[in-house]
């Protein structure tokens, strides 16, 4: 696809999903950065998640910067794997608390990260069947 195509995912509403899966993935980058080389042995399975959940966020980001139909949809299957594991780990951590000593990004269904985790991929998938639609 030529570039105008490649344009489509981050123009209107896509600047702002690209921004905010941005500060996503600094934010759960570093957090389990931090927590899996300081404190791994307390709660591994959350930091691990965090770390996946960064990972996601990345791969997203990076799909949206990269425009085009292959990149969309690598980015729509993502999203809703996003979304499968925000609302398992969400139910899982209300389900079993004592599983996860620690938070993850997406545990409560986003709970401490003012439910960014769980709207975000809802939002991205609507905006990226939206801009197939476009292109």
């Amino acid at each position: 696809m030529d570039g105008g195509a490649r344009r489509k995912l981050i123009t209107g509403p896509g600047i702002l999903l690209l921004w905010l899966y941005g500060v996503m993935v600094v934010g759960a980058v570093s957090r389990s950065a931090v927590q899996i080389s300081t404190d791994f042995d307390r709660a591994p399975l959350a930091y691990s998640l965090s770390a996946l959940a960064g990972l996601v966020y990345g791969f997203i980001t990076y799909s949206l910067v990269r425009g085009g139909e292959t990149a969309r949809k690598a980015a729509l299957v993502c999203c809703a794997a996003e979304l499968v594991g925000v609302l398992a780990v969400g139910a899982w951590t209300l389900a079993e608390p004592s599983a996860f000593p620690d938070s993850t990004v997406w545990s409560d269904f986003g709970m401490g990260y003012l439910f960014i985790p769980v709207i975000l991929p809802v939002t991205a998938i609507f905006w990226l069947i939206k801009a197939r639609r476009a292109a």
